[in-house]
């Protein structure tokens, strides 16, 4: 039913909340993870936070620390089984447990055309970006209760093309989705939802080389939202999809992309 009084309406705002929560996020040295460990910070979640490159790591765990929550910072590569393991222990450990998971570790990779693309840089690409988010995840799974999330980040390339030569990283994404399909059948009836978002093209780390008339191309030729996105939209479905506000929500995935899958 829909809220009738104000009590009822601020108890259903409080939906949006992750107050008592502990929440993990990979990949938040920079980019898009930064951004998401400071929305589930400001939504009330004390944070996690793994990466390869520690120094950056603890630039952002300053800033979840001055959003009021406690934070602390593992080094992570998450190709690496233990890494991931000792990731989500320290979680419980130190912040008292796993309720979810953001899944953001990630890389572009090189472009190659697919008959001369190097097999280290296809598994490397592969390896990151999917199998990566299935080893964390498999941790995560181990030790999360009942009404847990797991929030893993594919891209609008598992679901169309750039016409660029970016097989392997496709084909990662792809593989995160059908993941994210499994993984929310397999865990139903544990009460954990798991769900995907699909980035567009974005203002990150990452795009910082693109000139503003490459933007401006971009934008104009598969964006008809007009822009490039921010990365706060991410956070902000990031935090949706990990509250109880989406708990009827599971196995799907949530394009944030300005409307470039329109087309």
């Amino acid at each position: 039913m829909l809220p009738q009084t104000s009590q009822e309406f601020t108890a259903w705002q409080d939906r949006f909340r992750l107050d008592g929560k502990v929440a993990i996020v990979t990949g938040a040295s920079s980019g898009l993870g930064v951004a998401i460990a400071q929305g589930l910070a400001a939504a009330g979640a004390d944070v996690a936070i793994g990466a390869r490159r520690v120094e950056m790591l603890d630039e952002t765990r300053q800033l979840v620390e001055g959003l009021g929550r406690r934070c602390i910072a593992v080094e992570t590569d998450v190709t690496k089984v233990e890494d991931c393991n000792r990731l989500v222990q320290s979680a419980v450990d130190e912040l008292g447990g796993c309720d979810v998971l953001v899944n953001n570790a990630g890389i572009g990779g090189e472009y190659h055309a697919a008959t001369e693309d190097p097999p280290d840089h296809f598994r490397q690409v592969v390896d990151v970006n999917l199998m990566g988010s299935y080893w964390m995840a498999q941790a995560a799974g181990r030790v999360m209760p009942e009404g847990g999330a797991v929030v893993n980040l594919s891209s609008v390339m598992a679901v169309t093309t750039a016409k660029m030569p970016a097989a392997g990283y496709s084909a990662a994404k792809a593989g995160v989705l059908g993941m994210t399909r499994d993984l929310a059948a397999q865990w139903g009836e544990k009460g954990i939802r798991v769900n995907a978002i699909l980035p567009g093209v974005f203002l990150t780390e990452a795009t910082a080389n693109y000139s503003p008339n490459y933007q401006a191309k971009i934008v104009k030729a598969r964006v008809p939202g007009g822009r490039l996105g921010d990365p706060v939209e991410i956070a902000s479905t990031a935090v949706f999809l990990a509250s109880p506000a989406s708990s009827y929500i599971t196995g799907v995935g949530v394009p944030v992309d300005g409307g470039v899958l329109l087309f």
